[in-house]
């Protein structure tokens, strides 16, 4: 028997549910294991508020798209398009999901298809990974990425080590374009997804091309994008630290230092060739992310840049804005100085280019 079959044995009640729930949907032979897990990562307890009424996730024809309404749009084209796509966890069906990313797709698709939990993370993991492993699409989501942790057995030894232990794909958007081609890239992907999103940015609002309010839109998994072309100093970075990334920018242009902003979207696959290219144009590296310092994903990209050709091109050494090592504090003015700002980014790229304050 193999070895990733006997990590479900522990919570073999929900596995078999999640059997049970596929059968109950539709017939169909075993397939591939589709799975998405979605988290919402908190910074504070204050909440920007979209001023869009939901109808079900359709985008009206404007370049200005909130990410909570891409996020919608995404999960309402993708259960239109695939029965075997279904949502799962707390809060998410009656009460429309805890930040309203789920608004109306319960009285669109039935209690079948959008499925409100009991408060057990660990429970309502192994029913996707077992349905997943059934060959249905679940979307399973964990309303903070604390929660998520009273299911690491089954993220970790369920999903992730049943996909050769290769922890599957991570996803950290940054645009309302970002949110809704990716969430849909991960939706389609035979393997397990993790999907991070920033709890600040649900009513954020950014522009959308013509092309990404099509239901056709995808973005693909493992490839970044520049946001900022620059030929001075390369800034890496994701999720919510773009932002503050493309804010400092625009403050250094005022100086005449020209950096170039790029949006790493997905964190694993990582996409080394454009990081890579970037850097060997620009001789400089700043990495900028909100999470810890040590075996952050800022560490990842600077070892990469180091062990690889591109270490020569360097004409100073790489450095990291980070948030700092503490659990996130709830008050708001200690939070502003766990997390990194833009003032922190122009005093780093500041640092590398050898430019005094």
């Amino acid at each position: 028997m193999p070895s990733n079959f006997l990590m479900c044995i522990g919570s073999l009640p929900y596995f078999v549910f999640g059997i049970v729930l596929w059968k109950m949907a539709r017939k169909r032979k075993y397939d591939s294991s589709y799975i998405t897990f979605r988290f919402t990562t908190i910074e504070n307890t204050v909440k920007l508020v979209s001023r869009r009424t939901f109808s079900t996730s359709t985008i009206v024809n404007s370049q200005q798209v909130t990410v909570r309404d891409a996020l919608n749009a995404a999960l309402d084209e993708e259960m239109e398009r695939d029965d075997r796509v279904y949502i799962l966890g707390e809060e998410v069906a009656m009460y429309d999901g805890a930040y309203k990313v789920s608004k109306g797709l319960w009285k669109k698709y039935g209690d079948k298809r959008v499925i409100d939990t009991p408060i057990t993370e660990m429970g309502f993991a192994g029913i996707a990974v077992g349905s997943a492993m059934a060959g249905l699409r679940p979307v399973c989501e964990f309303m903070t990425f604390n929660f998520a942790m009273q299911a690491i057995d089954q993220i970790i030894n369920s999903a992730a080590k049943t996909f050769y232990m290769s922890a599957g794909k991570v996803i950290s958007p940054y645009s309302s374009e970002d949110h809704k081609g990716l969430l849909k890239a991960a939706i389609r992907d035979p393997d397990p997804v993790v999907f991070l999103e920033n709890e600040i940015l649900y009513g954020a609002q950014y522009p959308m091309s013509d092309e990404a309010l099509s239901k056709d839109f995808i973005i693909p998994i493992g490839k970044a994008k520049i946001e900022r072309p620059g030929n001075h100093l390369t800034v890496v970075a994701h999720s919510r630290a773009v932002e503050l990334s493309l804010e400092a920018a625009k403050e250094l242009s005022r100086v005449g230092i020209d950096i170039e902003v790029i949006n790493l979207r997905t964190l694993r696959p990582l996409d080394e060739q454009t990081i890579t290219k970037s850097v060997v144009k620009t001789k400089h590296l700043v990495t900028v992310e909100q999470g810890w310092p040590n075996s952050g994903i800022g560490s990842e990209i600077c070892a990469r840049i180091i062990e690889s050709e591109a270490f020569y091109h360097l004409d100073a050494p790489p450095v990291r804005v980070t948030g700092v090592d503490v659990p996130m504090p709830y008050t708001k003015s200690l939070e502003i100085i766990a997390l990194p700002q833009v003032s922190d980014i122009v005093a780093a790229v500041k640092k590398v280019l050898g430019v005094k304050s």
